[in-house]
């Protein structure tokens, strides 16, 4: 099996920590990178080999990571001069790609079973597979539905309950051919080019646990939950 790490971005929302360290380097706990947490996983899960998308100070990814050998892995590069976007990066490395693999960001814990994952994307048949986490939003006001001027409705405070993306992929080769190497793609523009074609992208649903390293706040919860999560996020180690 074989993963994609998109970890080419600057993490500009993530600073000052990622001022020097590209984000997956920055460090959760006394001895561990995100990235370095990732690997370990991969290679707990049966992958074999990797490739890394690397931009935003790369250099630092690969002198960190090498040639993956130390994880039981083989550790490729694909190395982005200009943003590219969630899936732009993939269109450059086809070659090196098998027919179906796993594509993550590189900045985020979770337990997920990534075999899993590329093994029901398989197994769906479906041009692109979404890992997705539920997710709510309580509204702190009175919400009011109008109707010509007249208010015929009303909700004191509301929740509102929704799936997101966790940034983990399962993607077919045929599924990106479409696409020109070099330009830019993003991910919403893939789910929304196959639901307009009546391709839907397939749903795999995770209700473990999970969190995307965006802000401040949520390095600060993740290094305050690694202790207590060590065990679920690195098994055996």
């Amino acid at each position: 099996m074989h993963a994609v790490i998109l970890a080419g971005g600057k993490g500009v929302r993530l600073r000052p920590y990622t001022t020097a360290l590209p984000k997956p380097l920055v460090p959760i706990g006394d001895q561990h990178a995100i990235l370095e947490i990732v690997l370990r996983q991969l290679a707990s899960a049966g992958f074999s080999s990797c490739t890394i998308a690397i931009g935003h100070l790369g250099h630092i990814i690969r002198a960190y990571v090498g040639n993956g050998s130390r994880w039981g892995l083989r550790v490729g590069y694909s190395t982005e001069d200009s943003p590219l976007g969630t899936m732009g990066p993939l269109l450059t490395m086809m070659d090196r790609l098998p027919e179906h693999f796993l594509v993550m960001n590189g900045d985020i814990l979770t337990d997920l079973d990534y075999a899993d994952v590329l093994n029901n994307h398989r197994a769906s048949g479906a041009p692109l597979t979404i890992a997705t986490y539920a997710r709510e939003v309580r509204i702190d006001f009175g919400v009011l539905t109008t109707e010509s001027e007249r208010v015929v409705a009303f909700t004191e405070k509301p929740s509102i309950d929704y799936r997101v993306s966790m940034g983990v992929y399962g993607v077919s080769r045929d599924t990106l051919a479409p696409y020109t190497p070099g330009l830019p793609l993003g991910f919403d523009e893939l789910v929304l080019d196959l639901l307009k074609s009546e391709t839907p992208p397939h749903a795999y649903e995770f209700d473990g646990y999970w969190l995307d390293i965006g802000r401040p706040d949520d390095y600060d919860r993740a290094n305050a939950e690694f202790t207590t999560h060590r065990s679920l996020l690195l098994k055996g180690v």
